[in-house]
Parts: structure tokens; sequence; C-alpha cells
């Protein structure tokens, strides 16, 4: 069966079995539009020119009202469901927008974390590493010295 997106972009096959005959909640996969799908059911007998005159004959201005009128009724639930749909939307955009910042602070404080065990390992295993690495003694000294600094300049600043 081929369902049409809403946004009319994107067209998709699914298998006629995946939807009940209720109807179901789908999710555009190019906009992220969710919206409620219900098969729409034909008419498989089609109408004899004798009914069509019966029809007219018996009952020639008549007009039956209860078609549009649970038209009506499901479009209000339609633009009920769209609504929700477009809060939630806009509810998950600010949760990613609060995200982002909270997961930038989160690398940045494993950053630091990470600095400060590397270095207390650096501090801990000097002595053997100056035996393979030579020139490590003047490199951790330099680091030293400039945190050092860094932590005076803090201290100045307060």
């Amino acid at each position: 069966m081929k369902i049409i997106c809403p946004c009319g972009e994107k067209n998709f096959n699914v298998d006629a079995s995946l939807i009940p005959n209720e109807g179901r909640l789908l999710q555009c996969g190019f906009c992220n539009r969710e919206w409620f799908y219900q098969i729409e059911k034909k008419n498989i007998e089609s109408p004899t020119l004798e009914d069509n005159i019966v029809i007219e004959k018996d009952e020639p201005n008549i007009i039956d009202d209860t078609n549009d009128i649970s038209i009506k009724e499901n479009q209000k639930k339609i633009d009920q469901q769209d609504r929700k749909i477009t809060n939630r939307s806009k509810t998950k955009i600010k949760k990613t927008e609060k995200n982002i910042g909270s997961k930038f602070f989160s690398y940045l404080i494993v950053l630091i974390i990470s600095f400060i065990a590397l270095i207390i390992l650096l501090d801990t295993f000097k002595t053997p590493l100056y035996s393979v690495f030579p020139y490590l003694e003047t490199i951790l000294f330099s680091l030293f010295e400039t945190l050092q600094d860094i932590k005076l300049f803090i201290i100045d600043l307060s």
C-alpha cells in the first residue's frame, strides 16, 4: 500500500497488514511529522443504472448530512492530534537545546578530570619515566611551573 505524508514530500510503501482497521499513528521519516492514518474503505459494489433510478425516484430531494458531520468530526480529531504533535515537537526542540549545553558542560568536566589524572600519574611515576625518557624531566618541570602560575593567577583574580 502506498502512503503519502501530509507534507506531500515523501511517499512510503507500507505492508497493509501493519495498519489495523481502526487505523494507527504514523511518523514520516523525512519531516518527522506524525499523523493518524486509517485505511479508507472502498465501496466494492458499484451501483447499477437501475439502482440509481430507483434511488432518484424514491428520494429526489433528501440530502444526507450525516457523512458531512462525520467528516467534520474526523477533521477536528485530526487537527487536535496535529496540535498535540506540534506541541510535543516544540518541547523536544527545547529539551535538545538544553541537552546541548549540559553535554558540553559534562564533556568539559570529563576533560578536566582526565587532565588532572594524567598529571597525578606523571608525578607518581616520574622517576621511572626519567630513565626511559631523559628529556621528560625538563618538560614535566615546565608543566608543573605553568600549573603553579595558573593557580597563582586564579588566586589573584579573587
